[in-house]
């Protein structure tokens, strides 16, 4: 029992810091953008390239944790963030900082299926939503500390600091997964379907890349014949064939459409892939009006974040629990009413005179709805499943949610450039709009969830 919780604790150490940097670069994005002369074009892409890079190796990233075990590619994957993080710290200019903030993201996209998937593996089912809570936890400590830590770094040191902090970070991870967390292995050979691997990632870069830069191009002309809409189409395509060929043209399929028979796992997916969207959409319009339009200074705007970050995770924590012993479909349903209510208000509430405090009562019920919506989620789309299909559903579930961030961080800044020459007010709020109604979607997703049996029930 206690080396089982001990391995928790290991893979919580490498997840704490990819989430870590999921809100420790919002901060420093403006002093970013001063130090290497920065577009803004280029720096909504040093969160975006870490995002797509994220989502679109993860249904891969499972099926390698099926190939060769969990443990050997969750090892393999904090090796590479961690010098991907020493290269970010080192960049000389914007183009180099993406292209690292890139191999960081495929880095991260092998780790954070292999945490979910030795959870599953580690736990029994009656205390398995306590361990996601824990997990989910630690994801909401994670952000809260980004801002703060990214804060004080960049107002001590420089921006390059909040990079090198995962050396250390990645180091005391690696060596604690390495000793703590059981080696399992395939019980049968898995073969790579090279084809599908293919499709998918140049249809999913095709399409965020099209959505990313369209603005930017004025939605024509990126070089040549190439153009934001042929793109766009062409991602469209690459990933309807993609799913053809899953369906009907492989024994060795990269997506195992048969997990979307499944209701359950289907609705968590569609839930997972708007909360996605609402979180990556959601930060980077906040910490630019905070800093540019309220002149605040970048610990302090860190600060202002943290009470979401730290009721997320305490409510995470309890909705872990919880969620062993009551319904997960109607803790994540709260979550998501809460965060609609939440980011409208706050929204609303935006004006160029208005102080942090203001900010407090919008935050604190987000902070809740995020915490309530992670650990059931996760736990709606393993819970139905048999054993041998958790390894492919960890991948695509993480996809669809990093995917979603991909989408929204892409989204909102097509928004914020649209908006170039009106007031940082309605172009925040704009992405503010998006962002809920992305969480709409998340609600309506949790509304077909079935009812699945508790720890109570079965035990």
């Amino acid at each position: 029992m206690i080396r089982v919780q001990s391995a928790l604790y290991a893979l919580c150490i490498s997840f704490f810091m990819i989430c870590l940097d999921t809100t420790i670069v919002n901060v420093a994005i403006p002093e970013i953008r001063a130090s290497l002369g920065a577009s803004l074009n280029d720096v909504v892409w040093v969160n975006s390239a870490y995002a797509l890079c994220y989502a679109v190796p993860l249904i891969l990233a499972g099926r390698l944790g099926d190939m060769y075990g969990p443990k050997r590619i969750f090892l393999i994957g904090l090796a590479g963030f961690t010098l991907a993080s020493l290269a970010c710290a080192l960049a000389p200019s914007a183009s180099v900082l993406i292209a690292s903030r890139a191999v960081q993201g495929m880095a991260a996209a092998l780790i954070a299926p292999q945490t979910m998937s030795l959870i599953v593996q580690l736990f029994p089912f009656e205390r398995r939503g306590g361990a996601l809570g824990v997990w989910s936890a630690v994801g909401g400590a994670a952000m809260a500390a980004g801002p703060v830590i990214g804060g004080l770094l960049v107002a001590w040191t420089s921006w390059r600091s909040i990079f090198l902090i995962n050396a250390p970070l990645g180091a005391i991870g690696w060596m604690a997964a390495a000793r703590l967390v059981p080696d399992w292995r395939p019980v049968k050979p898995h073969r790579l379907d090279l084809l599908g691997i293919a499709l998918s990632g140049i249809g999913l870069t095709a399409l965020v890349f099209g959505v990313q830069s369209g603005e930017a191009y004025d939605w024509g002309t990126v070089a040549g014949p190439v153009t934001i809409p042929a793109t766009l189409v062409f991602g469209v395509l690459c990933l309807t064939v993609f799913v053809w060929w899953q369906h009907c043209g492989t024994r060795a399929p990269l997506l195992p459409l048969r997990l979307f028979r499944n209701r359950n796992f289907s609705a968590a997916a569609t839930a997972g892939g708007a909360m996605g969207t609402a979180m990556g959409g959601l930060f980077l319009p906040l910490m630019i009006y905070l800093q540019g339009e309220l002149d605040y200074s970048p610990p302090a705007v860190g600060a202002a974040t943290v009470p979401l970050f730290a009721v997320s995770s305490l409510s995470a924590r309890w909705a872990g629990k919880r969620s062993d012993t009551t319904s997960p479909r109607m803790l994540a349903a709260i979550g998501f009413a809460l965060l609609v209510t939440g980011i409208g208000a706050l929204a609303f509430s935006l004006n160029p005179g208005m102080s942090l405090w203001a900010l407090m009562p919008s935050l604190l019920v987000s902070g809740i709805g995020i915490g309530l919506v992670s650990a059931p989620l996760a736990g709606i789309a393993t819970r139905t499943l048999e054993p041998s299909q958790v390894g492919a559903a960890s991948g695509v579930f993480n996809t669809t949610r990093q995917l979603g961030g991909a989408i929204g961080s892409a989204a909102t800044g097509v928004l914020l450039q649209a908006h170039i020459g009106s007031s940082s007010t309605t172009a925040t709020r704009a992405a503010l709009a998006f962002t809920a109604a992305a969480l709409l979607a998340g609600l309506v997703g949790c509304s077909v969830v079935r009812s699945t049996p508790t720890a109570a029930q079965t035990g």
